[in-house]
């Protein structure tokens, strides 16, 4: 997929404030901290689109990114992350549970998991739902460059402790916005799914 443009366009905690232009949009969820704001950076090769943070928890809205002026590129909240009350953690869930069951235009889901651990309880929760929603997942383990090569088999091994990857709707990815490592793939999985 070349990339000829991005921008942000608009953040949205309801449906009114979603784009109103019917184009195709793809969601990131995962972890904070798992690298969502730097995988959107590098795939569409800009420094500073998505705000990447040391803080993690900072994403508390939908953050849509338009790509190439024909899609939008759907950067979720994290979860997972401690500091944030139970209270804002609930709304988090309902905000995000609203735009992924509510989205006519959605067209897939990337869920980022951290390559060098066992998924979470969290990443499982949101695997299972993404199937209940019965919607197209990419699963991307994020910061394989910081794997050294004899632990690389230990990365899928790990997903299916956690996860059935049997399902037809699932594809499996390592990832490094450090050393573009399945960038041209992760734009090639978008493509496919925005075209259907």
């Amino acid at each position: 997929m070349k990339i000829n443009s991005s921008e942000y366009a608009v953040s949205a905690v309801r449906e009114d404030q979603y784009p109103k232009d019917d184009l195709p949009e793809i969601a990131l969820a995962g972890r904070s901290n798992v690298g969502k704001s730097s995988l959107i950076n590098t795939l569409v090769n800009r420094k500073n689109l998505a705000r990447t943070s040391s803080q993690p928890g900072k994403t508390q809205t939908l953050n849509f990114y338009l790509v190439n002026k024909s899609f939008y590129l759907v950067d979720v909240p994290g979860y997972g992350y401690a500091k944030v009350s139970q209270k804002k953690r609930q709304e988090f869930g309902e905000m995000i549970q609203d735009y992924l069951e509510t989205r006519a235009n959605l067209k897939g889901l990337i869920i980022l998991v951290d390559s060098r651990h066992v998924p979470s309880k969290d990443d499982q929760s949101m695997y299972e739902y993404a199937q209940y929603l019965n919607l197209p997942i990419l699963v991307v383990c994020t910061k394989i460059d910081k794997l050294k090569k004899s632990q690389l088999t230990k990365v899928k091994a790990n997903l299916k402790k956690v996860f059935d990857l049997s399902y037809d709707n699932v594809s499996v990815l390592t990832f490094s916005s450090v050393t573009k490592t399945h960038v041209t793939e992760l734009g090639d999985w978008i493509q496919e799914k925005i075209a259907e």
